[in-house]
């Protein structure tokens, strides 16, 4: 052997692995920890507007759907994943897409259509094409609409004794409501205008709605956490809640009534909860920057025709989802070209082909 002959490494010291090569700190079970203790704020405000039985909803939602994905994760012969928190954040976030007044065995079957449906039929973890919790929501909606669209006004009084009294329609839904009695009498619109709860009640959450719905201002302090802390992208709520702003502000110029007014849009209904915590959710969104703000545009523009013109108050759930099955074609457009790959010129002709085959032919 010479000095000059080439030395082959060690192959083995080599170690071969797959992508990625580069890791952070975080693992899944922090993330979902971390969204867990953003959401806490408003999950406590709910309690304090409506008492302790918000509590027991919230918590009865995660307890449900853990044990719905130890039962199926054992049905299909796999290794639990429940330390993970991915459960316990789809029961957190289904229990705040509920009213306070829905019924026990109702938070129970829509932990299995979260879990069951909106999950583990997919694999788990990761194949989800669909946000399970709102795939549980829409689920009750669909089957129990009257349970689910009965609201009771915050009792005012912190963290006090539910009681199954006094009940009121949501923000969104007087919207709706003076609109269609607009036409009749001025003075029924004036009458159904006169219980629109002021902006400072929408912004601290005194108003009635879905657990979720409420606090306007404990959303966005746990929104702007996960935006610091890097585990969501600050151009998904910015782009959702603007082209709201905007879409129903259009509206607004050309109509000027409360029904098109661009701010009660921004701060009633699940708008903040989904902009901030579902629109967010890094396996049912699309992988890159831009297709994010495609997939947040599309939510905003879908959330605004179906409260403005659609027969439900209420659209932040069904445009989520809707855009959740485009988001594939999202990625597809949206995506850039891999490192290193050349962009694909036009096709090469045939006589060109044999020339550079043959050089020296003429």
């Amino acid at each position: 052997m010479t000095e000059q002959t080439i030395k082959m490494p060690d192959m083995s010291q080599l170690v071969v692995s797959s992508s990625p090569h580069y890791h952070d700190r975080d693992s899944v079970r922090k993330i979902m920890f971390k969204v867990i203790g953003a959401l806490t704020p408003a999950a406590l405000a709910s309690v304090y507007f409506f008492g302790w039985r918000a509590l027991m909803v919230i918590l009865l939602c995660m307890v449900s759907c853990a044990a719905f994905e130890a039962l199926f994760t054992r049905m299909m012969g796999r290794e639990s994943a429940l330390n993970d928190g991915s459960a316990l954040l789809t029961g957190m976030l289904l229990g705040m897409n509920l009213p306070v007044t829905v019924p026990v065995w109702m938070c129970i079957v829509g932990s299995l259509a979260a879990i069951g449906l909106g999950k583990m039929v997919y694999g788990g973890l990761g194949g989800n094409p669909f946000n399970p919790a709102l795939v549980g929501r829409v689920a009750l909606l669909v089957g129990c609409p009257a349970a689910m669209t009965t609201w009771v006004k915050p009792s005012g009084c912190g963290f006090a004794k539910w009681v199954d009294a006094a009940t009121g329609a949501t923000p969104l839904a007087l919207i709706a409501q003076c609109d269609a009695t607009s036409g009749a009498t001025r003075q029924a619109a004036d009458a159904v205008a006169q219980q629109y709860p002021s902006v400072l009640d929408l912004f601290i959450g005194n108003c009635g709605g879905s657990l979720g719905e409420t606090c306007a201002v404990a959303l966005i302090i746990g929104g702007i956490f996960l935006i610091c802390v890097n585990i969501i992208r600050w151009q998904v709520p910015v782009c959702y809640i603007g082209t709201v702003a905007l879409f129903t502000g259009i509206a607004y110029a050309f109509h000027p009534c409360a029904h098109f007014n661009p701010l009660l849009h921004i701060l009633s209904g699940g708008l903040m909860l989904g902009a901030f915590f579902m629109a967010t959710d890094m396996v049912t969104t699309p992988l890159n920057r831009k297709g994010s703000v495609v997939f947040a545009v599309g939510c905003g523009v879908l959330t605004s025709v179906i409260r403005l013109w659609g027969s439900y108050p209420e659209g932040v759930s069904f445009s989520i989802l809707i855009m959740n099955a485009l988001t594939p074609l999202i990625d597809k457009f949206t995506a850039g070209r891999p490192f290193g790959v050349m962009k694909v010129g036009r096709r090469a002709s045939s006589k060109e082909i044999e020339a550079e085959k043959n050089p020296t032919k003429k």
